[in-house]
Parts: C-alpha cells; structure tokens; sequence
C-alpha cells in the first residue's frame, strides 16, 4: 500500500476531498518524523510504539575478504506493535 493508495482511503471513509486527505496524510508524517528525529517517543494507542535506539560501534566482518571492520554507532527506528494490532493480525490465520 502506498501513500496515495492510505490518502485514497482517507477520502472513502470520511468527508474530505482527495486533496486534502493527501495533505493531512503529509502532515501526519511530517509530524511523526519531527518527533521521532527529535528522540522523542511516539505512541500510538491501539497501534503501537515507534522508538529511536542507539546502536553502540561494532565489530563486524567483511563476507568477500573477510578482514574485521568496525560498524560504526547509529540511530535505528524500533517499532513494537500494541496488543490490539497483535490480536487483529494473528486473528486472520
């Protein structure tokens, strides 16, 4: 599913035209990014939970030569789904 496909769908279900469901689509992500790139947590209810982690340095391995290298510390984006997102999921097998 692609943005236009999720604002498309915002447009179905409520009284918006395609245009503005594109633009509040937008300004949804732009906030939830503002957040996350501040460090901030961002809780969804009944969704879930995105949370920025810090990764230390590390060594790793090149496959082709293998001579150690070290990877360097970065930021990674960890999401955990709330329960209810669980249960809708895992009802559909």
């Amino acid at each position: 599913m692609t943005k236009a496909d999720i604002a498309e769908k915002i447009q179905q279900k409520s009284e918006f035209s395609k245009k503005d469901s594109a633009e509040i689509l937008e300004a949804l992500f732009s906030i939830m990014k503002t957040t996350l790139e501040s460090g901030e947590k961002l809780k969804i209810a009944g969704f879930g939970n995105f949370e920025i982690k810090q990764k230390k340095d590390r060594k790793g391995r090149n496959p082709q030569t293998g001579e150690t290298i070290t990877i360097k510390a970065r930021r990674v984006l960890s999401f955990k789904p709330s329960m209810v997102l669980r249960n809708a999921i895992n009802r559909n097998k």
